[in-house]
């Protein structure tokens, strides 16, 4: 693996959107997320069609593309910050220079939609990439618990998930050792099979969904799939994240269901990633153990910034 170099105060941050545009109220939570990160030090750069909107209903696949690429290869830039989510920063794929992106290796980070970006850059560079928390939402989360964080990971190399308080449960016992693979439970099951895939084969495979969006029986369906083409068979471990829904009905039970009774590989959940407040840092590409036996159940064995 490819190990980014950390983060300075001081450093230049180059903020791409990838995913949905930035228009409406964005502009202005993309603007007050800036005077945050600037207030910490740091200086911010937007890609050059950040504000593109030439579809209607994004920035072209080739403007994304262009700007990712263009983020990595501009020797100012020393991370790359996603600015929101959305649907489509898959549409980016086949325009990437993976080449060009190995060879200038920087933090490059994001969630939600953007767990497509994170999983192929690190499958076809082998660059660490990270699950954090998007530029926007250090405006829009109600607390600074995501920032401080990414300053954590990316500054200080700390390689703690989340606080003490954080708390993990245990759904199935047992002890795993793998790299950490995954995110948004409906991005990672696109990337199990076809040209753009990733290898699930002895990594720890950690999940989140957003309830607002995907309910029971569509986040079913995605576990199924992943399942039916045996990405659970490959993993040692899963670490379940933040899923919500009205029913009340939890993404552990719903994978259960799928995965049946004598599934009998570590399973353990905290709140900690996903669509929530308390968004931590997760490295993918970087191993990580699980242990249901420690009261923190999963940590870092290896450094994920340099």
């Amino acid at each position: 693996m490819i190990i980014p170099k950390k983060l300075n105060i001081g450093d230049t941050i180059g903020v791409v959107a990838p995913s949905n545009p930035i228009i409406g109220e964005n502009i202005e939570e993309i603007k007050k997320a800036k005077e945050i990160v600037e207030n910490e030090g740091f200086k911010v750069k937007f890609s050059n069609n950040f504000f593109s909107n030439s579809l209607g209903y994004s920035a072209s696949a080739k403007e994304k593309a262009d700007d990712i690429n263009e983020m990595f290869k501009d020797e100012e830039i020393n991370m790359i910050w996603c600015a929101k989510g959305g649907e489509n920063s898959n549409t980016t794929f086949e325009f990437l220079d993976f080449n060009l992106i190995k060879n200038n290796p920087k933090i490059f980070c994001g969630y939600s939609d953007i767990t497509s970006l994170t999983n192929i850059i690190t499958e076809r560079t082998g660059l660490v990439t990270f699950s954090a928390t998007n530029f926007k939402t250090i405006a829009t989360d109600e607390t600074d618990f995501s920032f401080k964080e990414a300053l954590k990971r990316f500054v200080q190399g700390s390689l703690e998930f989340g606080n003490k308080e954080n708390e993990y449960i245990t759904i199935i016992n047992g002890q795993a050792e793998g790299e950490l693979i995954g995110g948004n439970l409906s991005l990672t099951k696109n990337l199990v099979e076809g040209k753009y895939k990733i290898d699930f084969t002895n990594k720890i495979l950690f999940l989140e969904e957003l309830g607002f969006e995907t309910g029971p029986e569509l986040a079913s369906n995605f576990i199924a799939y992943m399942k039916q083409n045996g990405v659970f068979e490959k993993i040692r471990g899963i670490w379940i994240g933040n899923y919500e829904h009205e029913s009340g009905i939890a993404l552990e039970k719903i994978l259960l269901d799928i995965l049946g009774s004598n599934y009998n590989k570590p399973i353990i959940k905290s709140n900690n990633f996903g669509h929530c407040e308390t968004k931590t840092v997760i490295p993918i590409g970087i191993k990580a153990i699980i242990n249901t036996n420690e009261e923190t159940k999963i940590k870092l064995i290896e450094n994920c910034v340099c």
